[in-house]
């Protein structure tokens, strides 16, 4: 099986690449969110990268609709509302909030599915969660739920461009 000319291991391995450069590139983003900084380089590559995460997430084989679609439309609608805010917006009047909220949702996402995969692909996980609905499963997404929403108080806090901007 090929998917846009890649076998489905190579395929998958682009997959993941993309992610981890979307987890890696959010994160940088949401640290800069409370720093007061916009870096618009890495926003961008984040933004580009989840989306596509998402995107490819939908062309691997399928038969039934599955959790992780759901995710990766609920992940999209977040991804469409960051775009909007901050690109055709310019994060003007609430629209900063929903972009920092919408941004650090889709972060979450991301790293949600990542923490789904571990437990299902590597071998030191698989035995503490092997139906996902162990308490080390429980407890590794309560961590990560915990430390997101830490990151979006924080960034609703500290990101203020407007105010920064009209400075003189």
């Amino acid at each position: 099986m090929q998917v846009f000319g890649l076998s489905l291991s190579a395929f998958t391995t682009l997959h993941v690449i993309l992610s981890l450069i979307g987890i890696v590139a959010g994160i940088v983003v949401v640290l800069g969110l409370i720093a007061d900084k916009r870096l618009p380089g890495w926003t961008a590559l984040f933004l580009a990268s989840t989306i596509l995460t998402s995107v490819t997430g939908f062309l691997f084989p399928f038969s039934q609709l599955l959790p992780s679609h759901v995710v990766g439309l609920i992940s999209l609608l977040v991804l469409a509302i960051a775009v909007l805010a901050l690109y055709v917006f310019g994060l003007d009047r609430f629209w900063r909030p929903v972009y920092v909220i919408a941004a650090i949702i889709a972060l979450y996402f991301n790293v949600f599915v990542g923490v789904v995969q571990a437990f299902q692909k590597l071998a030191l996980l698989q035995p503490l969660a092997p139906t996902q609905s162990e308490p080390p499963f429980l407890i590794a997404h309560l961590a990560v739920l915990v430390i997101f929403v830490v990151l979006a108080v924080l960034a609703l806090r500290s990101f203020q461009p407007a105010a920064r901007d009209a400075r003189p």
